[in-house]
């Protein structure tokens, strides 16, 4: 029974490792998401102020 509680512990912990390295990544993401579109507003503004 020891055993069979430290395998669910550990898979827990890796969960949980994996959840916070996957919404960290997905902050990243969007934080790139963002950097992305606000390049590609400033290119649309600065390619039409040239016209």
């Amino acid at each position: 029974m020891r055993g069979l509680l430290y395998i669910i512990a550990v898979i827990l912990v890796i969960g949980w490792a994996l959840g916070v390295f996957a919404y960290s990544l997905g902050g990243l993401i969007h934080t790139l998401l963002l950097i992305a579109v606000i390049s590609l507003i400033l290119g649309l503004i600065k390619g039409s102020s040239k016209i």
